[in-house]
């Protein structure tokens, strides 16, 4: 058995692996004899893809420029030995499909084509056939769409020139989505505790995120929890605290008792985290008349907080689903907050969503703020929760439901967090607009089928969920009203 110590020595953890992205260059061999100037121009092509391709956040594996299928073959397999989260196919010129098709079949990775001519348009007047074929990437297009159709191979393509800022936008929309993919493919995901009594959208089975995401689930106990905190030296301890001071405004509700116990708890979330090797956590436990486990389960706040604001997502109620949910927006770069609907104002048009901590710092509007609660709504226990409004602006809630088949799918919405007042119970509340009615998009987002948590992440995300769900076959439902 692979101790924990190990699996921390030898893996990089799934939130700092980058995608890693194979590149392979071609154009149809025939013509390099009858035009010899054409390949060194569509060779300089590939180097300028390669140098656009490197400067993605990404490892990129480039094995150079193929001429025919035997060629594609031998492509085919150094990918498929390189273990790539995705391909990235760069038609110069024409060329056949059986040049691309077993790199599409044989390299276990999702492909995507792109077409990028040298520049916006032909010179006609002065071109010549060797130089109109420099610009015919789009020629083999419909063609490999159908040979991939015919083969069982998703198709996806990116049509542009060298120069367009659009186009390479939407190819690092793709590569963005395959890091995601590859987080979830690579991911531990941590699941400690139990579901909450009577939760029936929450519960899932563990078996479906390896079945169509990919990754690991690793059942963890409140007990490894707690012997870690116990653990937790007093140095550990004021390190915290002092983290804490700096992160967090104090509410004069706060009980000194409670902020220390919050922290020694967040020291051994940090140690169980570690030891376990984990990507991202869902914890809950009821527990009973103050015992250590209750008392456990309600000092996690601060330290899931802290640990989601580092790209480890947490959160309550045994939410895996949206652990995982949060896990996607966070690896694109818009945090994602643990979330649920809260009211709605019918007066300023907006609903009224967030949850009693934690939630994800990073994101805040200011700075956070810690309040002491000596009644957790619908939890035991007391301690202090996190409160804090996500930064104004456009926003996007990212869910991820399970149908009655058990398949996952995506489900999100676009809106604005906006201005206005605020409760000041402990909660991370956000005003949100969508342009509508709010009781007419709270019952079409009810019934996409969501669950009654979701990650709420800043910015526009739709096309780049758009691309993930491409990437991994789930189902993308976009609620609008």
């Amino acid at each position: 058995m692979t101790t924990p110590e190990a699996r921390t020595a030898t893996r990089t953890p799934a939130v700092a692996r980058k995608p890693r992205i194979g590149l392979v260059a071609g154009g149809l061999g025939a013509y390099w004899p009858q035009f010899p100037d054409l390949l060194p121009q569509l060779r300089g092509s590939a180097a300028r893809v390669t140098a656009r391709m490197r400067a993605f956040d990404a490892e990129v594996i480039d094995v150079g420029f193929i001429s025919d299928a035997e060629e594609g073959a031998a492509a085919a397999e150094k990918l498929r030995a390189a273990g790539c989260d995705l391909i990235v196919g760069f038609l110069t010129t024409y060329m056949t499909a059986t040049m691309l098709v077993p790199i599409a079949q044989r390299s276990g990775a999702p492909v995507l084509l792109i077409n990028l001519q040298p520049t916006p348009a032909m010179d006609h007047a002065s071109f010549d056939t060797g130089q109109w074929l420099a610009y015919c990437g789009a020629c083999p297009l419909p063609e490999m769409a159908n040979a991939f159709e015919r083969v069982g191979v998703p198709f996806r393509s990116v049509s542009g020139h060298l120069e367009d800022e659009r186009a390479w936008a939407r190819i690092g929309r793709w590569i963005r989505a395959a890091g995601v993919r590859s987080v979830l493919r690579h991911g531990r995901h941590g699941l400690m505790g139990h579901l909450y009594p009577g939760m029936y959208d929450v519960s899932t089975d563990l078996t479906m995120v390896p079945g169509q995401l990919g990754g690991h689930v690793e059942v963890v106990e409140f007990d490894d929890l707690r012997v870690r905190v116990e653990a937790a030296g007093d140095d550990d301890v004021a390190a915290k605290l002092d983290e804490t001071r700096r992160v967090f405004d104090l509410a004069d509700s706060v009980v000194e008792d409670d902020l220390r116990w919050a922290a020694r708890v967040a020291v051994g979330l940090d140690r169980l985290v570690a030891d376990f090797d984990l990507d991202s956590l869902a914890y809950y436990h009821r527990g009973l008349k103050g015992e250590v486990h209750e008392r456990l389960g309600a000092g996690m706040i601060l330290g899931s907080s802290l640990l989601t604001s580092r790209s480890v997502p947490t959160c309550g109620e045994y939410e895996l689903r949206t652990s995982l949910a949060m896990l996607i927006t966070d690896r694109l770069g818009a945090g994602g907050s643990f979330t649920e609907l809260q009211a709605l104002d019918f007066t300023a048009g907006v609903v009224e969503m967030g949850h009693d901590g934690p939630g994800h710092l990073a994101i805040s509007a200011r700075k956070p703020l810690l309040r002491g609660l000596g009644v957790y709504h619908g939890k035991r226990g007391w301690g202090v929760s996190v409160e804090f409004d996500v930064r104004h602006g456009p926003v996007t809630l990212v869910g991820l439901g399970q149908s009655r088949d058990g398949r996952y799918r995506l489900i999100a919405a676009e809106g604005e967090v906006v201005e206005g007042p605020h409760l000041e119970i402990g909660n991370t509340t956000s005003r949100v607009g969508f342009g509508c009615d709010p009781g007419e998009w709270t019952d079409a987002w009810s019934a996409s089928g969501v669950g009654h948590h979701w990650a709420l992440a800043t910015g526009a995300l739709l096309p780049e969920l758009r691309a993930l769900a491409g990437l991994t076959g789930l189902d993308l439902v976009e609620v609008t009203v």
